[in-house]
C-alpha cells in the first residue's frame, strides 16, 4: 500500500524473542572467543617452556644460568687454565638473572709467598702474645676484623694435584708440604720418609714402629672393631695421623687433631694424606664436638697430662664419649715397667702419673676393660644410675649442673662430671641406643626421634634422606666430576644440618667435614655423629682450623642468607679460597640476588662459575652457583717457603 513501509521483519516474529536469540548468539560468540585465546596463550606459553628447555648436551640436565658481564683481573702469578680440566661441568647459560653492568668487579690480589701455609687463628706470632700456661696460646686466637688478608693465599710453585685415595694414604708431594724436619726428628719411629719429590707414610708412629695397621690389629683382639659397634673415632694429639688413615678400611672413621706446634706440618701431613684432621689442643676450652660424639678415643704418646689439673682433660674426654664408648691409652706411663729407662724418667714419676690417670678414670665412673703390653683401655658407663649411687660417697668431680652439654664453641673446660640423660633402668643406654654402622646412618638419630633438637622431627630427617638423593642426583647432571670416584676426597659442608649431604655420597671413596654454624637456629652435630658422619662447630665469620688447600670440593647451603648480617661475604669467601685447593670445586645455593652479588666476588677471586637453577626449576628463587678455583701458584722466582717459616 502506497505510504506504507514494510517491516524488517515479518509479521510473525516478536520483538523480544529477537532480542534473546541475538543475546544468545552474542554469549555463544564470546565463550568461543575466550576459549580460542585462551589455547593460543596455553600454546605459546608451553612452545616458550619448551625452547628455553632444550637440552644443551645429551648428558646434561636442561638449566638456566645468569650471565653477568665481569672481567675478572688476571693474576700476574703463575696460572694455567687446562679446558680439559673442566669438560665435565655443565656451565651452558640457562637462566637469566640480570646485573648491573657499571658494577666494577673488585679483584682480590695474591698475597706474599710467606702466607702460603697462612692459617689467620692459630697463626704462631700471633699465640705467642697469650699465656703459655696449660697451652693456652695454642688456642684459637682469631685476627681482628682490622687485620683480616684481602688477598688470595698462593699454593708453593711446583704445587701437584695430591696423589688419589688410596694411594695418598702413603704418598704426598714434597712441593705441597715443603717441611722436611719430621723426616729426622721421627726417622726411628717410621712417621715419615723423604723420597725424591715425594713423602712416603710407612704408617709408623711413636708408640707403633711396626706400623699402625699391626697396632689396630693389637687393640681388635681387646675390643671388638669389626661388627659396626665403633664408627666414630677421636684421636688426641694425631701425629700425621696414620692411626686415622688405617681405620679408614675397617669402616671406622676418626678426628684427628693436633696443634700447630714444633712438630712442623703434622696435620698439613695428616690432609694432604686425604684423612680428616683439624689443628686442635685440649687446654682451657671444651673441644668443639657435642657430648656423646665418639665411639672410640685415643691418644698414643700424645703428651696430654691427664692425671694434672684435676682430671680436667680426661673430664672433656668423658663429655665426648658416647655411653658404653672407649679411651685407649699408650705410651707414658703405660708399661712403665719395661719403658722407664728409655723414656729417661723415674719409677716413681711414672708409676704417680698412672695412679692419678687410675684414680681419675675411677671417679668418671669408667671401667677399666685391660691393660695388655703398651696398651690401656678403659669404657664409659652406658648410663650414670650406678654413678650417682656411688657418687653419695665420692663428690670428686662433681656432677655438673643442668646446662647444654653440647655447647662447644669458645665453652670453658669445667672440672664437673658430664651429665648423661635420665634413664629409667640400669640396662638402658643414655640418650637412646644407636644402631651399628652402616644401619645407623639412615635410621631417625636418637637426638631427632626423642625431638630434643627444637623443631626437628623424625618426619623432617625423612624428608631430608630424599631431599638430599634427589639433589645429589642433580648435582651430578652439573657436575659429572662429582660421580667420579676418585675425583674428590676431602670434602667441606659449611651448613650441614641433619648431614644429608655426606650421607648421599657414603658409598664414594671421599669423606666430608661437616660443620653446623654456632649461629644456626638448629643444634644438630651430636645427630649428625649419631648417624655415624663427622664434623665440627664452627662460625664463619672467622676462619677454620685448618690449613690452606685442605678441600677438593666446599658445598654451602644457604651460608650466605645465615651470615648476611653478621659478616661480610668477601671475607666468608677469601677463607672459602684459602682452603680450597687449586682446581677445586664449589657449589653454593641460596637467593638468587645474594649469588648474584656472590659471583661478583667469585669473579673477583678468578674463580671460573655459573649460577644454575633449582632442581625444582626456574621458579624457585634459590639457584646454585657452580665454580672451580683455576689452577696457580707463587711465581718461580718467589722466595721458597722454609722449615723455619710460621
Amino acid at each position: 500500500m502506497a505510504g506504507q513501509h514494510t517491516p524488517y521483519y515479518t509479521p510473525t516474529t516478536k520483538p523480544n524473542a529477537a532480542a534473546a536469540a541475538s543475546a544468545h548468539l552474542l554469549r555463544k560468540n564470546n565463550v568461543l572467543l575466550a576459549c580460542l585465546v585462551f589455547f593460543l596463550c596455553s600454546f605459546f606459553y608451553l612452545f616458550g617452556s619448551w625452547q628455553t628447555h632444550v637440552p644443551s648436551s645429551s648428558t646434561a640436565t636442561s638449566l638456566r644460568t645468569t650471565t653477568v658481564n665481569c672481567d675478572a683481573t688476571t693474576s700476574s702469578y703463575n696460572s694455567t687454565v687446562v679446558a680439559d680440566k673442566y669438560k665435565d661441568l655443565d656451565f651452558t647459560a640457562h637462566h637469566s638473572a640480570t646485573a648491573d653492568d657499571s658494577i666494577t668487579v673488585k679483584t682480590y690480589p695474591p698475597c706474599s709467598v710467606k702466607y702460603s701455609e697462612y692459617t689467620p687463628c692459630t697463626d704462631q706470632k700471633r699465640s705467642l702474645k697469650f699465656s703459655r700456661d696449660r697451652l693456652i696460646y695454642r688456642e684459637r686466637h682469631c685476627p681482628e676484623k682490622n687485620e683480616l688478608l684481602k688477598c688470595r693465599i698462593p699454593a708453593p710453585f711446583g704445587y701437584k694435584n695430591p696423589f688419589k685415595w688410596p694411594m695418598s694414604r702413603d704418598l704426598a708431594w714434597y712441593a705441597n708440604v715443603p717441611h722436611k724436619d719430621l723426616t729426622v726428628e721421627k726417622a726411628v719411629q717410621n712417621w715419615i720418609r723423604f723420597e725424591g719429590d715425594r713423602f712416603r707414610f710407612p704408617g709408623g708412629g711413636t708408640m707403633f714402629p711396626n706400623g699402625a695397621d699391626a697396632y689396630i690389629d693389637d687393640i681388635g683382639k681387646l675390643i671388638n672393631l669389626n661388627d659396626g659397634s665403633i664408627r666414630t673415632a677421636i684421636d688426641t694429639g694425631c701425629g700425621v695421623a696414620s692411626w686415622g688413615a688405617y681405620l679408614l678400611s675397617r669402616n671406622i672413621i676418626a678426628m684427628s687433631f693436633a696443634p700447630r706446634d714444633t712438630h712442623e706440618a703434622q696435620v698439613q701431613f695428616a690432609l694432604e694424606r686425604g684423612v680428616p684432621a683439624l689443628i686442635g689442643v685440649i687446654a682451657s676450652k671444651r673441644l668443639p664436638y657435642p657430648s656423646r660424639a665418639f665411639d672410640m678415643a685415643h691418644c698414643s704418646r700424645c703428651l696430654i697430662p691427664w692425671g694434672q689439673y684435676d682430671g680436667v682433660y680426661l673430664i672433656e674426654v668423658d663429655r665426648v664419649l658416647r655411653p658404653g664408648g672407649y679411651w685407649i691409652l699408650s705410651g707414658p706411663p703405660i708399661n712403665w715397667k719395661n719403658h722407664f729407662k728409655g723414656w729417661e724418667r723415674t719409677k716413681d714419676d711414672l708409676n704417680e702419673e698412672q695412679t692419678q690417670i687410675e684414680r681419675v678414670a675411677k671417679s668418671l665412673c669408667w671401667k677399666k676393660v685391660v691393660e695388655k703390653g703398651d696398651l690401656s683401655i678403659w669404657q664409659k658407663p652406658i648410663n650414670h644410675l650406678n654413678c650417682k649411687t656411688n657418687r653419695k660417697m665420692t663428690q670428686t668431680p662433681p656432677l655438673c649442673p643442668v646446662q647444654n652439654p653440647d655447647s662447644a664453641w669458645y665453652t670453658d673446660i669445667e672440672t664437673c662430671l658430664t651429665r648423661l640423660p635420665e634413664v629409667s633402668n640400669s640396662d638402658e643406654v643414655a640418650g637412646g641406643a644407636i644402631a651399628n654402622w652402616p644401619q645407623r646412618l639412615h635410621m631417625v638419630p636418637p637426638r631427632v626421634s626423642s625431638q630434643s633438637i627444637e623443631g626437628v622431627t623424625p618426619e623432617i630427617f625423612q624428608e631430608d634422606v630424599l631431599l638430599w638423593k634427589k639433589r645429589i642426583v642433580y648435582y651430578k647432571t652439573v657436575n659429572n666430576q662429582l660421580g667420579q670416584p676418585g675425583r674428590y676426597r676431602n670434602l667441606l659442608d659449611m651448613n650441614a644440618f641433619l648431614g644429608g649431604f655426606a650421607a648421599s655420597l657414603v658409598d664414594n671413596p671421599l669423606w666430608v667435614m661437616n660443620i653446623v654454624p654456632v649461629e644456626a637456629k638448629a643444634d644438630t652435630l651430636g645427630a649428625i655423629y649419631e648417624r655415624g658422619l663427622i664434623g665440627t662447630y664452627q662460625s664463619w665469620c672467622e676462619a677454620m682450623s685448618t690449613y690452606p688447600r685442605t678441600y677438593d670440593l666446599i658445598h654451602a647451603d644457604s651460608v650466605f642468607t645465615l651470615y648476611k648480617d653478621r659478616c661480610e661475604a668477601e671475607d666468608i669467601m677469601l677463607e672459602m679460597d684459602r682452603i680450597l685447593r687449586p682446581e677445586g670445586s664449589i657449589i653454593i645455593r641460596d637467593d638468587v640476588d645474594l649469588l648474584v652479588k656472590i659471583k661478583i666476588i667469585a669473579d673477583g677471586l678468578n674463580w671460573e662459575s655459573q649460577i644454575v637453577d633449582h632442581e625444582d626449576g626456574p621458579l624457585e628463587r634459590e639457584k646454585l652457583l657452580f665454580a672451580v678455583k683455576l689452577y696457580w701458584t707463587a711465581p718461580a722466582d718467589s722466595d721458597v717457603v722454609s722449615e723455619s717459616q710460621n
